[in-house]
């Protein structure tokens, strides 16, 4: 097959050959799927709800729920569905749709993690400008910016991908489509382009990292000035929840994707794509929701009112 357009249909990498381990690994997913469903759903519609959460740091939150939401679905129900009907099979445009929602939410959220160290480090640097440099106007354009840029990194990265000549079969070694695992089936040198497109994210990357390295350390340096004990624990309480999901965001990614070679095996591939791809929008929730008691008293009645109405 020389051509892209020869398929109609990619191989994914199945979980199990025994239709028992196809049934846990499609009860595991569920059970992940539905927990992210209800901790993102629930934080979506009680920052909605709650005109007290109608600040710049729950806007951001918001829109990184929906990130998540997003994110999780586009790859977790195609996975539960071949493994529930025993196929691994995907159509080629399933696999470019899977191949370009994956790119436009993980980059889209990795541009919001940005946005939201700019945000705690004026709300702690420079208190008295916030209102004025987060305005909501300011705060819309942020998230638009942080949307649009991974729509269009997507578009770019779907576009080149799918233009390169496909001759290595079509089986892909993952349990979704990834531009990584396409790439290995593309002819001689025709991937460059692409692998080209990729260090330049990869650069405009490390520019985000270094920019929120450098906010937490301005951060943690104008905390620790703080006279107050409950001051100083007040500000860590509303920074260390979105440190712990950048870190568990870039770790999972980073180990994933820059792992010494020797490592590699499909089976440690799959079980570090699932632990950024899949893990991140789980837990996320309830990193926000475990220290921060706003958002834990909203959630408690926003519980309690859809328990009442079901009475």
């Amino acid at each position: 097959m020389s051509n892209s357009s020869s398929f109609n249909e990619f191989l994914l990498l199945a979980f199990a050959d025994m239709w028992e381990l196809q049934l846990l690994h499609f009860s595991l997913f569920l059970g992940i799927y539905l927990a992210a469903l209800m901790g993102n759903g629930l934080i979506i519609t009680a920052v909605t709800c709650d005109h007290r959460l109608h600040t710049p740091m729950y806007f951001f939150l918001l829109n990184l729920s929906i990130l998540d939401l997003s994110l999780i679905s586009t790859t977790v129900p195609k996975s539960m569905a071949n493994s529930l009907w025993d196929t691994r099979a995907i159509s080629y445009l399933g696999c470019a749709a899977q191949i370009f929602f994956f790119f436009f939410f993980i980059s889209a959220e990795y541009y919001l993690l940005t946005i939201m160290a700019y945000d705690r480090y004026i709300a702690i640097c420079k208190p008295l400008h916030y209102e004025t440099l987060m305005g909501n106007r300011a705060c819309v354009k942020m998230a638009v910016a942080a949307w649009a840029s991974g729509f269009l990194y997507s578009v770019l990265h779907t576009a080149n991908t799918f233009s390169i000549p496909l001759c290595q079969g079509n089986v892909v070694d993952q349990f979704f489509c990834e531009i990584p695992q396409i790439l290995k089936l593309s002819c001689s040198d025709s991937y460059l382009r692409e692998v080209g497109l990729l260090v330049v994210s990869v650069c405009l990357s490390l520019g985000c990292f270094i920019f929120i390295v450098l906010s937490y350390v301005q951060i943690f340096t104008a905390v620790l000035r703080i006279p107050s004990e409950q001051g100083r624990h007040k500000a860590f309480s509303t920074c260390l929840p979105h440190l712990a999901v950048f870190s568990l965001f870039l770790s999972t990614v980073i180990f994933a994707y820059l792992k010494p070679p020797s490592l590699s095996s499909p089976a440690l591939d799959m079980v570090l794509t699932v632990l950024y791809s899949v893990v991140p929008p789980t837990v996320n929730p309830l990193i926000y929701s475990m220290r921060n008691k706003e958002l834990q008293d909203a959630v408690r009645k926003l519980i309690q009112l859809l328990l009442f109405q079901h009475q």
